[in-house]
């Protein structure tokens, strides 16, 4: 029987949810390599590695992802008990990294390459991908009874494009840009707590104001051009500001979901 421990997972992806998947895989003691884009924009920055990729370093909850320039640093990152990250979106590390497991945490609500044949096992996180098609296994994203379910056939629920309902609350936690230019601060930071129409940051000269009561639970970084509408903001309506430093439910449920598909791959009779 092989040690399950010596198995090597490529997450490609660092936001949010990839960051619950790879430390609930870090702790479970499997060798990870992470995979980003040059610029990512996650909102909950203080519980995403790809901040690694600004700050060289990112901990999260005792796990710590580190930036590497090349893949011939990864058993040295390894060695000294983190986690590699690389920028490199189309996941070309995989060629020398030869990964036991692929997991796709983009969360782009579509496949953006990712393919059944980059590894002996292929799971892709939500909307966009068929368990049995494009990868091996999907694991359903969508809050509601079937959070973290893993899926061996067929697809994840679709995105409903409804942020989930937390206190009776779903679009009106979400902070948006009111047009489009550059993203700055005012007073407000991570963690602390907003009332509604409180001024939270700008957008050039324009306000972007809370519309609830509760802790700012994310913001993107300072000078990231936006868009009209783009999410730049979360508002958390429990107001428990340790919220904002640990993963959350949803993370954990879909790392749960992953780590029972290797599991559950990679302990077969016939392997």
């Amino acid at each position: 029987m092989r040690d399950l421990n010596q198995l090597v997972v490529l997450v490609r992806g660092a936001g949010e949810m990839a960051t619950g998947v790879a430390h609930r895989l870090a702790r479970a003691g499997f060798r990870l390599c992470l995979t980003e884009i040059a610029a990512p924009q996650a909102v909950r920055r203080e519980v995403s590695f790809c901040e690694a990729v600004y700050e060289g370093e990112k901990s999260v909850q005792g796990v710590t992802a580190s930036l590497i320039a090349e893949p011939s640093q990864i058993a040295g990152v390894w060695e000294g008990g983190k986690v590699p990250l690389l920028v490199d979106p189309p996941c070309q590390v995989r060629a020398t990294l030869r990964p036991d497991v692929v997991v796709d945490a983009i969360l782009a609500k579509r496949n953006l390459g990712t393919s059944s044949e980059w590894a002996p096992l292929v799971i892709g996180l939500g909307p966009g991908f068929r368990a049995g098609g494009d990868v091996h296994m999907v694991v359903e994203t969508n809050r509601g009874h079937d959070l973290g379910r893993l899926l061996l056939e067929g697809e994840a629920e679709p995105n409903t494009g409804i942020p989930g309902t937390i206190e009776g609350f779903t679009e009106e936690r979400v902070l948006r840009a009111p047009q489009e230019g550059l993203f700055r601060y005012d007073a407000r930071r991570i963690g602390d707590l907003v009332e509604a129409e409180d001024i939270v940051a700008y957008v050039g000269q324009a306000p972007v104001k809370a519309s609830i009561r509760g802790v700012l639970r994310g913001l993107i970084r300072e000078s990231v051009p936006v868009h009209k509408g783009m999410k730049v903001g979360d508002v958390d309506p429990r107001a428990k500001r340790e919220h904002c430093f640990t993963i959350s439910d949803k993370a954990r449920a879909i790392g749960g979901g992953v780590l029972e598909g290797i599991m559950f791959f990679y302990n077969r009779k016939d392997f």
